[in-house]
């Protein structure tokens, strides 16, 4: 229930053998509102050309979108109020727009974690449980890590959100969902634009953006220049992007796309703090030396000697915490339409993701260059005689990981100790898909689709501990296949135009990674190797209603039953969080998007999501000394997910007059508190916060420039203090006592809690020639 394109729109029906003739225009201001699409329709009219499922189309072609596959929960996330008017400085803003979104900052910069329905949401460093793609690329690596580092919404003409688990359609990974980002194209953008951002605590941000169209190829190319000082002491970022989309069409039957993608990242890193410290001291501010500190700074202990013995507490300013990474993707596909009812398209991509992360006790060091390999069929046709449209595909990946931890030495910079563990492993997915979509009669649409897929994943870690007696070194090696089967029911109703029913029956699956096999429950480099998939079988039930013309209402209740589902969660200070699986658990909810223009130049807009997940069988050993004891967590909430979020904006835009272009609103960001630990004693506080913009946009005739936007927006209006990211807690016992630690323990932990950030302006301009 959110703007897109008109382009967007055509696309979206094109995907109907039974869709009328669509023309689409030709720019950002040409908008439509989309609710959450569930399609049917009245069998008549031509067929027009076969657009694959839950890919993009090459812009040459025909509509340049990633389209919805009928009976999905899928929103989508336009322009207008989230990038247009406004300083869009990281994916989250953008994306909290959908409900099931939940976003939490993670390691510097625009590096932000996002959690559909809450199956990521106890991560605080990279996003998994999801399958990102960007034009129709793949963009999750084979070991189901994604980042958003490289992303700068500015980028994008629309983001699809799919909710629920998607593994039919998309594989290995997809138990929460799908994003699927679009980029612009040249012949939207048709010329090309500059702009700037800046604001508070040295925000300064510089892009372009250049686009067209010439014969047989459409280019369009974004580039990206974002740094800031960061609102927390040792916070500074600079990071740099370059987004590229071609299309080449040398017939009308043959399309050839080529996507490329380079982003840089250098990030100082502020150390989480502890509840009780963010309460004292949310910004680290004063925390330059550990002699001189602010109360409420975080200490980060390490070896005097990087190996072993005693140990010092410095601030991240000292140990000069950071990120040095760089991720590469390339790619390319070709399309070729068989006959007109029949698409073939093969791709194939390059992604590396490379890395230096010398923060908290440990740094790691690394590369994950990875391969991806899709070729897939899409064909219209008669099924008994009701129009249908088939899709089949294969699809292989596969990612080489080697990765070198060292412990962390104090003084001089990012100084490195002893070497603890050093990881070689080759993860690989193979597996087919395939699925039917048949429109049943003029009101009524079903789709039955199915996934197989083989992960293998074959390593070894080697970790090493030190003594004055000398190193010892400790063996884990993986050889370990996972078999995953994920089918796929729906049905979709549409009595009227003005209403859409929706059920829909689904599975997903996602595999351990590599990096999750060694890495144990103390934190450490060591054998994890007897992980297990995570998998979930989902129920969605919704509707979605269009009374009049500017009021659409979507509402969604799902309820998904997990098995051995992936927890992460943090042993302690500086610790590297490790993964075990909860044996079974429940996530049930309600989704509601609502959009109404209620008045001349009025809309309101709001997403809001229920989302409650409990362990249902799950038993817990701690051990501390001579002590060890088993706690039944079945009933407990699952830590890390927020009951309750919305956001909600009501803004104005002049249509006519001297102050046609003139617009602003007034958003608010509500989140519930959750809670840190499995034995639910601590919980990470809520918060709701308030933004204001203003903007201007009018178009410069006569001139070199064809349009000017201005914009300035206040966010956390009130000045409020909150907890933007809070990393899961591991319960203790008493070595003294025997007894679970209560919350007042789990309060003084180090190494959870980012504030998020007070009071700031940021204000840009743009230029479109």
């Amino acid at each position: 229930m959110y703007p897109v394109t008109r382009a967007a729109l055509c696309g979206a029906l094109s995907l109907l053998p039974f869709a009328p003739p669509c023309i689409a225009a030709q720019g950002d201001g040409d908008a439509v509102i989309l609710s959450e699409i569930s399609v049917s329709g009245d069998g008549s009219g031509p067929r027009p050309a076969t657009i694959p499922f839950g890919v993009a189309a090459p812009p040459g072609s025909a509509p340049s979108v990633i389209e919805h596959p009928v009976g999905q929960i899928v929103s989508s996330v336009g322009r207008d109020s989230t990038v247009t008017d406004r300083p869009a400085t990281n994916i989250g803003s953008v994306l909290l727009n959908s409900p099931g979104v939940t976003v939490r900052q993670g390691n510097g910069a625009r590096d932000v974690i996002i959690s559909i329905r809450g199956n990521n949401a106890r991560s605080t460093g990279i996003t998994k449980n999801t399958v990102v793609l960007e034009d129709g690329f793949i963009l999750t690596q084979p070991d189901g890590a994604s980042r958003f580092d490289l992303v700068d919404p500015r980028a994008y003409g629309r983001i699809d959100v799919f909710r629920g688990p998607q593994s039919a359609l998309f594989g290995n990974y997809a138990t929460g969902g799908a994003l699927a980002f679009r980029t612009r194209t040249g012949r939207e953008i048709a010329g090309y634009e500059i702009g700037t951002d800046a604001g508070s605590f040295g925000y300064l941000s510089n892009y372009f953006t250049v686009g067209g169209v010439s014969g047989p190829v459409e280019i369009s190319l974004f580039a990206s220049d974002a740094r800031a000082n960061g609102y927390q002491d040792h916070s500074s970022y600079d990071t740099q992007t370059v987004n590229l989309l071609a299309s080449y069409t040398p017939t009308p039957d043959h399309r050839f796309t080529l996507k490329v993608i380079n982003n840089q990242v250098q990030a100082d890193l502020p150390a989480r703090s502890s509840l009780n410290q963010f309460r004292i001291n949310p910004y680290q501010r004063g925390c330059a030396a550990a002699a001189t500190a602010a109360p409420g700074c975080t200490l980060t202990n390490l070896f005097v000697n990087g190996a072993f013995g005693p140990t010092v507490g410095l601030t991240g300013d000292q140990a000069a915490f950071g990120r040095n990474d760089r991720r590469t993707i390339a790619a390319l596909r070709w399309e070729h339409d068989i006959d007109a009812q029949t698409t073939w398209r093969t791709q194939l991509g390059f992604d590396e993701r490379n890395f230096n992360q010398p923060f908290y006790t440990t740094s790691s060091r690394g590369s994950y260059p990875s391969w991806n390999f899709l070729t897939d069929l899409t064909q219209r046709y008669d099924l008994f005689g009701m129009p249908a449209v088939g899709y089949v595909a294969l699809a292989y990946n596969t990612i080489d990981n080697h990765i070198t931890t060292y412990n962390r030495a104090p003084y001089g910079g990012p100084t490195l100790g002893a070497l603890i563990g050093n990881q070689v492993a080759v993860q690989s997915n193979l597996g087919g898909r395939a699925r039917t979509e048949v429109a049943l009669s003029e009101q009524w649409t079903g789709v039955v689709g199915i996934s197989a897929e083989n992960t293998r994943i074959t390593g070894r870690n080697d970790a090493y501990a030190y003594s004055a007696a000398g190193r010892t070194t400790t063996v884990a090696d993986a050889n370990r296949s996972f078999l995953n089967v994920a089918p796929e029911l729906a049905l979709v109703y549409r009595p009227s135009i003005e209403w859409t029913l929706r059920g829909r029956v689904a599975t997903g699956y996602t595999t351990p990674a590599a990096s999750n096999l060694f890495v144990t429950a103390a934190g450490l480099p060591g054998n994890n190797t007897a992980l297990q998939t995570q998998e979930n079988l989902g129920f969605d039930l919704g509707a979605d209603w269009t009374p009049v013309e500017n009021l659409r209402l979507s509402v969604t209740g799902f309820y998904e039953f997990f098995r051995n589902e992936l927890v992460s969660q943090s042993p302690g200070a500086g610790l590297q969080s490790y993964t075990f699986n909860a044996p079974a658990s429940e996530h049930r909810g309600i989704e509601v998007g609502a959009d109404w223009a209620f008045a001349p130049g009025w809309r309101a807009v709001a997403a809001y999501t229920f989302d409650d997940q409990i362990y249902t069988r799950y038993v817990e050993q701690l051990s501390a000394g001579a002590f060890s004891s088993r706690f039944d967590r079945a009933g407990k909430a699952i830590p890390g997910v927020p009951a309750n979020q919305l956001l909600a904006r009501i803004g104005y835009d002049q249509l006519t007059g001297p102050l046609a272009g003139l617009g602003g609103y007034v958003e608010t960001v509500f989140q519930d508190g959750f809670y840190l630990d499995n034995a639910n004693q601590l919980k990470a506080p809520g918060y709701a916060i308030v933004n204001a913009n203003l903007h201007y946009a009018t178009d410069l005739p006569g001139g070199y420039a064809k349009r000017l936007t201005l914009y300035a927006e206040v966010r956390n209006v009130f000045d409020t203090t909150y907890a933007v990211s809070a990393q899961n807690l591991a319960n203790s016992l008493s070595a003294t006592t025997g007894l679970q630690n209560g919350g007042g323990v789990l309060a003084g932990t180090t190494g959870s809690i980012y504030a998020g950030a007070p009071r700031n302006v940021v204000g840009g301009l743009k230029l479109s020639f």
